[in-house]
């Protein structure tokens, strides 16, 4: 059969219609109801919870944030009786062995900051995780992660975890602030800036230091309560020690009355008596309290005060151990030396004399 005849045989194809043609199905107001309706119910069905999980993230709001409030009141409570403390006692005999009150109304304030500031990272972040809980965020995943991430900071960062607990119980204990001259072990200056990884110094040239706090083993502070300036005044063994005495008595006197001297004394000065006595000389020791850092000036302005007024009393200083022996302006320089012996001429008498007697056939020995 040929395909002219299939085709004939099947006959004309029919052409589509417009009622054939694919339409877009348009929601009715039937539809729209029903998807109302399952909303509604959804919403029904589910709101106890969410006004549930609401109330209990306001509940765990509103107490943080009370807490907050509270705790930071306390710290800010014990910090001002700190201060007051602080001022009751500045200006009384113990007062001026300890820090000024100014000084420590600093560092109260830096602790209370601190605790401030820790307080609320606290109080805060537990207050996130219980709100991440609230939620049913499983938070095993994130502790377990922070801990993890904790212990490798920890050993991969070690040293600068050291500098900073250092640093806090530095500031926590007031070891030394700014203006303070330390001896830090590996540097000594002036503090010029503290941090809490990281101290630094001005050295006596003007060199700056960089100290890490984690590696301060010992600190000397030379500006916290009193330094000692003492002067040894050496004389001779054969002065008079009761005028010697009264006139470093008067000098004492005089340089307390005096200003800035009378400020930066915080003892009257003390004659302490011998220090050592010698075969020709004898060393009296002077020692008086002064304002931390100021002992090198007292002790400098001491000597000069000192070296003028046994000028004016004729009282000599000697320097060193011992003192040599006076030489007599009237004797000979020539005493101290033997005479030029005559053994020295070999054509005196004296030394032809005691010259060996030459034999016949017996041969000098070789020279």
């Amino acid at each position: 059969m040929s395909l002219s005849a299939v085709l004939l045989a099947a006959g004309p194809s029919p052409l589509p219609t417009p009622s054939q043609s694919p339409s877009v199905t348009v929601p009715t107001l039937q539809d729209a109801q029903e998807s109302a309706t399952n909303a509604a119910s959804w919403v029904e069905q589910n709101w106890s919870t969410w006004l549930a999980i609401g109330l209990r993230v306001l509940l765990i709001v509103i107490i943080a944030g009370v807490l907050r409030v509270v705790v930071r009141r306390a710290i800010t409570k014990l910090i001002d009786r700190m201060n007051r403390t602080v001022q009751a006692v500045d200006g009384t005999a113990l007062g001026g062995l300890l820090v000024n009150a100014e000084r420590r109304r600093q560092r109260s304030q830096a602790i209370g900051s601190v605790l401030r500031s820790v307080a609320s990272f606290v109080i805060l972040g537990t207050a996130g995780l219980m709100v991440l809980g609230t939620f049913e965020i499983n938070l095993a995943p994130l502790l377990a992660s922070a801990g993890v991430a904790g212990v490798a900071i920890g050993f991969g960062a070690r040293n600068l975890v050291t500098d900073f607990l250092s640093g806090v119980f530095m500031i926590l204990e007031d070891q030394y602030g700014v203006g303070d001259q330390i001896d830090a072990g590996v540097a000594t200056g002036e503090v010029i800036e503290v941090g809490l990884r990281v101290t630094k110094l001005r050295g006596d040239s003007g060199e700056i230091w960089y100290v890490r706090n984690g590696e301060v083993k010992r600190i000397g502070n030379l500006s916290q309560g009193w330094a000692t300036a003492g002067v040894d005044v050496t004389v001779k063994a054969g002065e008079d020690l009761d005028r010697v005495k009264a006139t470093l008595d008067e000098v004492a006197e005089k340089m307390s009355k005096e200003e800035p001297w009378n400020e930066l004394l915080w003892s009257p000065i003390e004659v302490l008596g011998l220090d050592s006595v010698l075969l020709d000389s004898m060393v009296v020791r002077v020692s008086a309290k002064t304002m931390p850092g100021k002992s090198l000036t007292v002790e400098r302005e001491l000597r000069w005060r000192i070296k003028r007024a046994f000028d004016a009393a004729d009282i000599r200083i000697v320097g060193g151990a011992t003192v040599p022996p006076e030489a007599d302006p009237d004797a000979d320089p020539t005493a101290a030396f033997a005479a030029p012996s005559v053994y020295s001429n070999a054509a005196s008498a004296q030394a032809q004399a005691a010259s060996p007697i030459d034999r016949p056939g017996v041969t000098a020995p070789l020279k």
